[in-house]
């Protein structure tokens, strides 16, 4: 599995192979959950974001954590190993609607665009969605789009998620991701 490397917690083992078993109920790859973890917290089950309070390996939200039966402290506090449950029980969600790496990003980061075109508007200049993320606008053009977030995800990826993205591309003959 890739982005193995970044998760230094002691029970690395037991992480993996549950990231693994996430990946194979909700049906996708294990690699895209990785990647979308990687991109969200580097990996760091600790990582906080003071702006928005978000925490967690993908960056749980405050009312996120209490519709999931815990709060944003109870997930800083625990092993990426127990955070995974939460992980696994919000994307669960979104069972059956996973075909690539921007779907299972989106469902974490905004699931109203999941399946949409790549022209689908998620914010504007002056809304929150946007002005939260206004970093993701890569053109700069005042819209945050789908296909702004999808190259977002992808831009600076260490260089083995990169390879196995290429390679996935060549071996679907599809655009990334």
């Amino acid at each position: 599995m890739i982005l193995e490397s970044y998760y230094t917690g002691s029970d690395k083992a037991t992480f993996l192979a549950k990231v693994q078993a996430i990946s194979a109920e909700l049906g996708f790859d294990p690699n895209w959950l990785m990647i979308v973890m990687y991109k969200e917290s580097r990996l760091k089950p600790t990582a906080y974001n003071s702006g928005s309070g978000a925490t967690g390996l993908i960056q749980f939200l405050k009312c996120t954590a209490l519709k999931l039966g815990t709060t944003t402290d109870a997930l800083r506090a625990m092993s990426g190993t127990q955070q995974l449950d939460y992980v696994k029980k919000y994307l669960g969600t979104y069972k059956g609607r996973y075909k690539s790496l921007i779907d299972v990003y989106l469902a974490v980061f905004y699931p109203a665009a999941m399946g949409k075109l790549d022209s689908y508007v998620i914010g504007v200049k002056g809304s929150s969605a946007y002005d939260l993320n206004a970093s993701m606008d890569l053109s700069q053009d005042g819209k945050l789009t789908v296909l702004d977030v999808r190259t977002w995800l992808v831009k600076g990826l260490p260089a083995e998620a990169t390879t196995y993205l290429n390679d996935q591309t060549k071996k679907k003959s599809s655009p990334l991701p």
